[in-house]
């Protein structure tokens, strides 16, 4: 996994490799500078030679300048590398999104999408452009500083093979128990990036039901779990710290007791203990920064998993059996379609669907909530797959189009209406970016938008709240459906798209409409009848299943449940 994440460092490889080699020239100019201070003592100080201890002082001031500036260009390349892998993470991660079909972000919650897409890629790149520098600083000083200190005495440096495994064990046992605690500390923040993006969105809701202090518990719990993983993951992870000084500070008492003796002895000069000295702290500072790396890497290799759960995620809509096609007309064909969301479910949310709609009409689709109306028009642009059966446009499976030719002549204005910040122009040439000012006046007639631009304080220019939020309900439905007419599609899906349009602006929506565009298929699904009362054919859905199909005339006259849902909404509209 490692590999595959440096993978997406390619682009910075010299930055990398530059940082790599400052790192390690460092390292070799640092390592010269106790041998340099050892002569001085022994050779410089013992025989009081001046001009030789400053032209050796002058040549270690040299090393230690040329390493500070080998330091800042390790540091700088690692952050340029460090931080372009993080780039290039996020861009990866967010071309899949874009890529999921609506099944695939299923798998996932938003909020964990959004940890995975930030704060996981933030830990790796972070790893990156900190831990480089230890990572190959810390392996280069410490078989350096081993082999000078066996070169100065061979005796004292068998103490390394008593630290170094003690060390290792310590650190083996602080990561076998730190690393699930991450694992824990990860899914922790999602749930609080998840109540924290519910919450916001439905902030209105909230304030209207005064459900401020319910929210507010229902955070400080999701927080407090936060706060105690990340405690015991913490708590466990600083032990790294004291177990390598403990260690360290054994190994340099007993350096000093025998080397000390071996001084007095007259087995080793006091430079030589000085520079072994050195050495030792070197080594030991060494482990001390592998260890660190190796917590370090604990964590990303977590976030790491976790960014490719979501880039290892199979897209199961795929255009592998697309051809050079475009969609022409706009007859639609249901041939025994079966559909359910999850592969392994019980039950079929769709069962044995069979439909003809020819180019040009106008199709109705009612039914009570929960009847699968939507999930049978989310088939049509492959916004899920049919499980069972095929789903025919223009005579050809819609798997044979490419799925932006197919998208591109499917609108769909779906149930939960969206707008993005920005102007009511911008939000509008999502349907068709060149869309001239003509085009955009012509489909805005069409859905009455018209009718309240003027009132807007910038007319086309208004700036839009996030999800618009200065524009009413049925405002935003009239700007959503003219937007989908933009892109002039063969076909055209409204999802319950004007619930909040009162009957005579929808009357007049579907007037236009039918005069503007005669040779769109233009599919309703609504809960009013009179928002399907003229069309050519009306579809009555219960639970998964066409129930019936026919005109209204037709189905007043034979079909119970479209004769209650009529007279139901005659008389409680008092007519």
């Amino acid at each position: 996994m490692v590999k595959r994440l440096l993978s997406y460092m390619k682009k910075y490889r010299v930055p990398a490799i530059l940082a790599i080699v400052c790192i390690i020239s460092e390292t070799f100019f640092e390592l010269i500078i106790p041998l340099i201070m050892a002569d001085i003592v022994d050779v410089g100080v013992a025989t009081g030679d001046k001009p030789y201890i400053l032209s050796r002082g002058a040549l270690m001031i040299g090393c230690a300048l040329i390493s500070m500036v080998l330091g800042v260009g390790s540091a700088k390349f690692a952050a340029v590398s460090g931080q372009g892998l993080g780039a290039e993470l996020r861009k990866a991660e967010y071309r899949k999104f874009q890529s999921f079909s609506f099944a695939n972000t299923d798998h996932f919650s938003s909020a964990s999408l959004i940890t995975r897409l930030t704060g996981d890629v933030t830990t790796i790149q972070n790893s990156v452009s900190t831990g480089m520098r230890p990572a190959f600083r810390a392996p280069v000083m410490m078989i350096t500083a081993l082999a000078v200190s066996f070169t100065i005495n061979a005796e004292l440096a068998v103490v390394f093979f008593i630290a170094a495994p003690l060390l290792g064990f310590l650190l083996y046992q602080i990561i076998r128990h730190v690393r699930p605690m991450y694992t824990r500390m990860q899914k922790s923040i999602d749930l609080v990036n998840r109540i924290i993006q519910e919450n916001l969105t439905a902030i209105r809701v909230v304030k209207a039901y005064v459900r401020e202090d319910y929210e507010t518990e229902k955070f400080t719990e999701v927080n407090t779990q936060l706060r105690t993983v990340s405690e015991r993951a913490f708590r466990i992870a600083v032990l790294n710290m004291p177990a390598m000084q403990i260690v360290m500070y054994a190994t340099i008492l007993c350096i000093l007791w025998f080397g000390g003796n071996l001084v007095l002895a007259n087995g080793m000069k006091v430079g030589e203990l000085t520079g072994f000295l050195s050495y030792v702290l070197q080594v030991l500072n060494s482990l001390m920064m592998i260890s660190n790396v190796f917590m370090m890497l604990t964590r990303s290799l977590t976030s790491g998993r976790r960014i490719m759960e979501v880039l290892d995620e199979k897209v199961d809509i795929t255009e592998e059996e697309a051809e050079d096609v475009r969609v022409e007309h706009g007859d639609i064909r249901f041939d025994h379609v079966y559909f359910k969301y999850k592969t392994d479910a019980s039950e079929y949310v769709l069962s044995d669907i069979c439909l003809d709609i020819k180019s040009g009409q106008t199709i109705g689709i009612i039914g009570e909530t929960g009847a699968a109306k939507t999930s049978l028009i989310q088939l049509i642009p492959r916004l899920y797959d049919a499980t069972e059966g095929t789903v025919f446009l223009d005579g050809r499976p819609v798997k044979k189009y490419p799925l932006k030719r197919l998208r591109d002549s499917v609108a769909v204005v779906l149930q939960k209406n969206t707008l993005f910040s920005g102007t009511v122009k911008d939000n509008l040439r999502w349907g068709k970016e060149d869309a001239s000012d003509e085009e955009i006046e012509e489909v805005c007639r069409i859905a009455c938008v018209d009718e309240f631009i003027g009132r807007l304080s910038d007319g086309y220019d208004t700036e839009l709240g996030q999800g618009g939020v200065n524009v009413s309900g049925g405002q935003k439905q009239r700007l959503c459906i003219a937007r989908a007419l933009l892109k002039n599609p063969q076909v055209i899906i409204f999802d319950d798209s004007t619930s909040a349009v009162d009957t005579a602006t929808e009357a007049r929506i579907r007037e236009r409409m039918a005069a503007a565009l005669p040779h769109t298929t233009k599919i309703w699904i609504a809960q009013r009848i009179t928002s399907v009362i003229h069309a050519d054919q009306i579809i009555i859905m219960e639970d998964g299943r066409i129930q019936a199909v026919g005109t209204h005339d037709e189905l007043l006259a034979s079909n119970h449940i479209y004769q209650e849902l009529y007279h139901s909404q005659m008389e409680g509209a008092g007519l």
